[in-house]
């Protein structure tokens, strides 16, 4: 029996079996100023007085904050006058917030073996803590928040095995966009991807949430990493709810099974418009760019700026590119003070935001221009992800990213690394 398995018959008090409908309780029914409002509008209009439990209830205003104008001002405030009405405590914005996806590792508030719903297609990020993390709609959060449960069909799981050492500047976004590369986005439609290996068991919990992150950009239902010492490490430094660790069994079957020799993959770059669209950074031909941006739920880790630090320290941003900065929460924000990073930004020619979902799905603070091409640490690279119809979205780690704003065109981090 898989994980996947194995955590929803502990929750439901039966062995289930993939493909069949089931209703389920949930520890942790997620938000944020886009998708809550309408989550409070199905509430509201199906007259329930209370939420079943406030404390598993946890709104992260991230996506067009700090307010980037009157509609979405309104939508926050109704979201704070709902949190007081209802005693939700679990509210974060401002000084006190992060994009969501980050933020919610960072408190504790996920642990392995948790069912975790959100109304935002990232949830499935929770697998990294061996959490079945997923993505519902709106309706379901209000039900969810009515009933303390949530229906899905059990997904089938596809087991995805690395092996070997990683190359120089490769780490989890190309491992997820090869992967993305090889089986295309609707590859493990509504499946779950479990991803292990000797290559996973060494990487740390940022390279690990950003694989399973992306699991969604494969279509998949949930991304999924069994918890070992370095998870559990990350969990007791935060938490101290009671958890269970759910492996699975050495005679478990999977619908699928995919193998990759992890060195055998260089710096990974997806081209519009889809995150398959993925090549060797080596392999492309000079495309300039206008705009690079180093962050989002994906790749806002502190990790991940150190390693953008490292490749700009002493370096310019190219003089016609504009190179965006954003740390995934405050407390990372606070690290990368701590530890120089933000004045290698700020002196290479960045500009740091705070912590927002912002120019990922152009909400804001990088909004292209028609015509215009950025390179990103983001997820995705749909059409008018970022801003206009026309504009262009390229994918890549932060190092690829990094290199890519200084010698303003894409390029590999070995070009201008010593």
């Amino acid at each position: 029996m898989n994980t996947i398995i194995q955590i929803l018959s502990a929750h439901i008090g039966r062995e289930v079996t993939p493909g069949e409908f089931v209703e389920t309780k949930v520890e942790i029914i997620l938000g944020n100023d886009i998708t809550f409002p309408l989550a409070i509008e199905e509430f509201e209009k199906s007259r329930a007085k209370k939420i079943f439990n406030p404390d598993q209830v946890v709104i992260v205003l991230d996506h067009f904050t700090p307010n980037k104008d009157i509609e979405s001002a309104q939508q926050c405030r109704r979201i704070r006058q709902f949190a007081k009405e209802h005693n939700i405590k679990n509210l974060f914005e401002g000084g006190f917030g992060g994009i969501e996806h980050a933020l919610l590792p960072e408190e504790g508030l996920v642990v392995p073996g948790d069912i975790v719903i959100g109304a935002d297609s990232h949830t499935c990020t929770y697998g990294a803590l061996g959490a079945l993390g997923t993505g519902v709609g709106s309706t379901d959060i209000a039900y969810a928040m009515i009933t303390g449960q949530c229906w899905l069909r059990v997904p089938e799981t596809i087991r995805f095995i690395y092996y070997g050492n990683l190359q120089p500047w490769v780490g989890g976004k190309d491992l997820i966009l090869y992967t993305i590369g090889d089986i295309g986005v609707d590859g493990a439609n509504y499946r779950a991807m479990e991803f292990s290996g000797e290559t996973i068991s060494r990487l740390p919990m940022d390279e690990r949430f950003t694989i399973c992150n992306m699991a969604i950009e494969a279509g998949g239902k949930c991304g999924y990493i069994e918890p070992d010492e370095i998870t559990l490490e990350y969990i007791n430094q935060r938490t101290k709810r009671s958890h269970k660790v759910y492996k699975s069994n050495p005679e478990t079957s999977y619908i699928d099974t995919r193998e990759y020799n992890v060195s055998k993959i260089e710096p990974q770059v997806a081209l519009p418009h889809l995150p398959s669209n993925t090549v060797g950074v080596s392999t492309l031909q000079p495309i300039e760019i206008d705009q690079a941006v180093i962050g989002s739920c994906t790749n806002g880790w502190l990790k991940d700026l150190r390693v953008a630090a490292s490749i700009l320290k002493g370096r310019k941003v190219h003089k016609e590119v504009r190179l965006i900065v954003i740390p995934a929460t405050q407390r990372i924000y606070r690290e990368a003070l701590k530890e120089g990073l933000i004045e290698v930004f700020i002196e290479a020619g960045a500009v740091v935001s705070p912590p927002t979902c912002g120019p990922c799905l152009g909400g804001h603070m990088g909004v292209l221009a028609e015509g215009e091409r950025a390179i990103a640490t983001t997820n995705r690279n749909f059409i008018g992800r970022m801003g206009h119809p026309k504009s262009e979205v390229y994918l890549a780690n932060p190092a690829v990213t990094a290199a890519s704003a200084i010698l303003g065109r894409i390029a590999s981090p070995q070009e201008v690394a010593v």
